[in-house]
């Protein structure tokens, strides 16, 4: 359990100081804690051994062992497969898929008890209202998320903007975006250096939403977000897994689709009536 998921565990026993030092932490994790405990203590109006009660309660022996939780799971954020290699858990040949499949649904009902019906409804209303646009990207290997995304909600309502991989291109999106739009951001760990600049960016010089979906050691990009999905990627193997993210995206574009189900369903079909090959035409190489 990460530090973020333990102070979210105790939230209902802290003192009202102590929920002051859970709210800094929580708002710029995990460097809110990284602060020396007399920066953290003057940041949020507290005194120091209110501190120390704080991260007792929560279940560290003192300040210092809550940092290196904290250290620790910077480092996690950095972990390539060759980090993950070491410590896998293949099983047997013979069994291996049918394993993965149970590690796969595990993750995704991790994800779906991780998610609060209220982040995702949260995220459904942004992306299903019309008057606002969309913008989605993603990272070196998490843009495929990106790409699906768009694909699907590019069916089912207008205002769906796909960033291109090629920063040079950016700026014309971002004279695009207005305060009432939505950038949605894909970044797992390795997080990618540009996507958190870009987001900084948007937060700052055009003020739209922010929805980041990240994994449980969060991008630094989450200090600029307005929600937050910190999703399960662990599949013990060389290599973390997407299920969970695959699985939350399918949930969202079947509730966007059907927040107005009259308007998709006209989308849809002016869409298929302009396709160059009919849907259900055995030439048809894109259904």
């Amino acid at each position: 359990m990460t530090v973020r998921e333990t102070i979210r565990r105790e939230a209902g026993n802290l003192t009202a100081s102590e929920r002051k030092v859970a709210n800094a932490v929580l708002a710029d994790y995990p460097f809110g804690g990284l602060q020396t405990i007399q920066e953290l203590a003057e940041r949020c109006g507290v005194s120091a051994p209110s501190i120390t009660r704080f991260v007792a309660k929560i279940g560290f022996g003192g300040y210092q062992e809550f940092q290196r939780q904290l250290i620790g799971e910077l480092r996690e954020g950095g972990r390539s497969p060759l980090d993950l290699k070491a410590t896998e858990k293949l099983g047997k040949d013979e069994e291996f898929l049918a394993d993965y499949a149970r590690r796969a649904a595990a993750r995704v009902e991790e994800m779906a008890a991780g998610v609060s019906p209220e982040q995702f409804d949260a995220v459904v209303r942004l992306v299903a209202d019309p008057a606002r646009n969309i913008f989605v990207i993603g990272g070196r290997v998490s843009d495929s998320l990106a790409i699906f995304l768009s694909i699907h909600l590019q069916q089912i309502r207008q205002k769906i903007f796909h960033l291109p991989p090629n920063p040079e291109h950016w700026p014309d999106h971002l004279l695009r975006m207005r305060k009432q739009d939505v950038f949605i951001v894909f970044d797992f760990r390795r997080y990618q250096g540009n996507l958190v600049r870009l987001a900084e960016i948007v937060a700052t010089k055009r003020q739209c939403s922010i929805v980041l979906v990240t994994d449980k050691w969060m991008s630094p990009a989450a200090r600029h977000a307005d929600i937050v999905l910190a999703l399960p990627i662990e599949s013990e193997t060389a290599w973390d897994t997407v299920v969970g993210a695959v699985a939350l995206l399918e949930a969202l574009i079947v509730k966007v689709s059907e927040a107005d189900w009259p308007a998709t369903r006209r989308r849809i079909e002016a869409w298929d009536e302009l396709r160059l090959v009919p849907p259900g035409n055995r030439d048809d190489d894109n259904a």
